[in-house]
């Protein structure tokens, strides 16, 4: 059974799509099969891999029900990589969903008889607490948090925790924070250093050791349509997402993420 991950943290601009998209191409590159789930209505990780949803079907039509999962796949450049892309349908998706009968576990039951075709199931959730991001993390084993260098960000952390608390208690028992990403990173910088310092004070080894630092290379990679793996291999930031991988496949065969409830 492959392992869901969603990528979640309900403040935009945290380096989360890219982390998204470029976890899933570094899996990929170690020859895992992967599928990574756009469920963003800003779409950032289907137009990230260069596939532009226009004349797809996406993850909208998945949760609405009018396509079943392997009907809305998209083929990426990238050898054991697959999508589900986004659009800005998605927005409708919170209204049209009021009265659906379990609507938080639809993506969880769509999921469910293709998991065993992916090593990694990767879910790009949207900025917000809502019933998109909801989907997400019901469907998920475990949450990746990317935390962005900054004192507004780590303001927001604790209500996430509460709120991914919460879900596991009522909708989803398994549920992990597989754990807290630090991005963004810039070690000329005192605050990078003084907030990176304060979170592995506090959550210890809930914090990755993996860094994604900023990154010139990383801000210019989607523009390309490309995963900066793939844009320019050699720079720094996609040894940081390489890194991070490693670390999350290292963690996984010392049973880290195996449910003992």
């Amino acid at each position: 059974m492959g392992i869901v991950i969603s990528i979640s943290n309900q403040k935009g601009g945290v380096g989360k799509t890219t982390t998204a998209v470029n976890l899933a191409t570094a899996f990929a590159a170690v020859r895992k099969k992967v599928l990574l789930i756009d469920f963003d209505p800003q779409s950032n990780a289907t137009t990230g891999f260069g596939v532009y949803s226009k004349n797809l079907f996406t993850s909208y039509d998945l949760l609405l029900g009018s396509k079943t999962t392997s009907e809305v796949f998209a083929k990426t450049k990238i050898p054991g990589l697959t999508l589900i892309p986004a659009n800005i349908d998605l927005i409708g998706a919170e209204i049209e969903l009021v009265q659906v009968k379990n609507r938080e576990k639809i993506l969880r039951e769509a999921l469910e008889s293709y998991r065993e075709m992916f090593d990694y199931i990767i879910i790009d959730s949207p900025p917000s607490m809502g019933i998109l991001t909801l989907n997400s993390l019901v469907a998920a084993d475990g949450v990746i948090v990317p935390l962005q260098c900054e004192y507004y960000a780590l303001e927001g952390l604790s209500y996430l925790l509460n709120s991914i608390n919460k879900i596991k208690s009522t909708y989803n028992k398994n549920l992990k924070l597989f754990g807290i990403v630090l991005t963004m990173f810039d070690k000329r910088n005192a605050l990078s250093l003084s907030v990176e310092k304060d979170v592995r004070t506090h959550l210890k080894d809930i914090v990755f050791n993996s860094v994604i630092p900023r990154n010139v290379k990383i801000s210019e990679a989607p523009s390309y349509g490309s995963p900066v793996l793939i844009y320019d291999v050699k720079c720094v930031g996609s040894f940081a997402y390489m890194e991070l991988a490693k670390e999350f496949l290292s963690k996984e065969k010392e049973g880290k993420w195996e449910n003992k409830d």
